[in-house]
């Protein structure tokens, strides 16, 4: 019986602990950052000679009175909390579920799991700065959110790049497919992934958070993004800039090109399907995926390969959302329910999760 008591004071200290978490959450955000920056870079303001160094930025998010926010606050909340519990189903599906130990639900599972990160890269300040009255973020929080933001949205390019290449070959090149897509090499493009979307942007990162702040230090946005911090540079930088755009656009065009490609011999592929019903099936497929992946470079593109200059600010923040927000909140159901196998799974999960509270 003692540890029946034991276990019990136990529970009865976390959620205590959950308590003081959840009522100090800009506390604890601001720990995060400081041992993240510890970690990673020094990125304090530099010591100029300008006799205001801004230590701070100010992230006005989206206008509205207070009922507007509370409206954005609980829409955004639901979008996150679903975005979670689609990804993490996944995730879950894919490691419990031996029929999904394929090299096609491992990328899923992978993916799901960036999708997670990505969207909380921005959704959790974003709902504590609705509700701030500052609604202000520390000069390192706002440079590590635009980091992972950038790396994370690198990574998520990449990744689709190599489902579109797994979902070739599968089709297109069913008998090489599993000497090919072997569990060592997704293994690898997983890596390769990971590795080039979290080691490309540091060094221009850093660079930039070297640059003069000396106010203001207002940022008409929602996150810490490219063109606001640079507006709020006091001393030009052109080659940063200009290296920056230059390594997104490229990231954002090959991976676009090479995804497009692939798609269009997977289509060719499908009309040779002597089925009717294979080719109403495989077509409804593909375009769900061509879909989300349209709405994510679509957007992606508009802001950073094209000239934002003539977009209005509140356009540019609709559509930061729907790369940053909605897509991650729709990928688990394009990539996912639609599919017979990951459907069963889920199902299988839940049933089993029913199963075990009953008894």
């Amino acid at each position: 019986m003692s540890w029946v008591f034991s276990c019990i004071a136990q529970v009865l200290v976390l959620i205590k602990s959950l308590r003081y978490v959840a009522s100090n959450w800009i506390i604890l955000q601001e720990t995060w950052i400081t041992l993240m920056s510890f970690f990673f870079v020094d990125l304090r303001p530099m010591n100029r000679s300008a006799t205001h160094v801004v230590t701070e930025f100010i992230l006005l998010g989206f206008p509205g009175c207070w009922k507007i926010q509370i409206f954005l606050f609980s829409l955004f909340l639901v979008i996150y909390v679903l975005t979670l519990l689609g990804n993490g189903a996944i995730i879950y599906a894919v490691r419990c579920n031996p029929r999904l130990h394929t090299p096609m639900y491992f990328l899923l599972g992978n993916f799901a799991f960036l999708e997670i990160w990505y969207v909380s890269s921005t959704v959790p300040n974003m709902l504590a700065n609705i509700l701030s009255t500052t609604k202000a973020i520390s000069f390192s929080g706002c440079f590590l959110q635009f980091y992972f933001f950038f790396s994370l949205g690198t990574t998520e390019c990449l990744f689709l790049a190599v489902m579109a290449y797994d979902r070739y070959l599968a089709i297109c090149h069913p008998l090489q497919y599993p000497a090919i897509m072997t569990g060592r090499f997704c293994g690898k493009l997983v890596s390769f992934c990971w590795l080039i979307g979290f080691f490309g942007y540091p060094i221009p990162i850093f660079f930039i958070s070297r640059l003069p702040f000396c106010g203001p230090n207002i940022i008409d946005h929602f996150l810490c993004d490219m063109d606001p911090l640079m507006a709020l540079s006091c001393a030009p930088a052109p080659i940063t800039e200009c290296i920056f755009y230059t390594q997104s656009s490229l990231v954002l065009f090959f991976t676009s090109i090479y995804i497009l490609r692939s798609y269009i011999l997977l289509l060719r592929a499908v009309f040779q399907v002597p089925s009717a019903a294979g080719r109403r099936k495989a077509f409804s497929t593909c375009g769900s995926h061509l879909v989300v992946v349209s709405l994510f470079y679509g957007t992606v593109m508009v802001m950073y390969v094209s000239p934002t200059y003539g977009i209005p600010t509140l356009w540019q923040k609709i559509f930061t959302l729907v790369y940053s927000v909605m897509t991650p909140l729709f990928n688990p159901l394009i990539y996912s329910l639609r599919n017979k196998d990951m459907k069963l799974a889920l199902r299988n999960v839940l049933f089993g999760m029913r199963v075990h509270q009953n008894s």
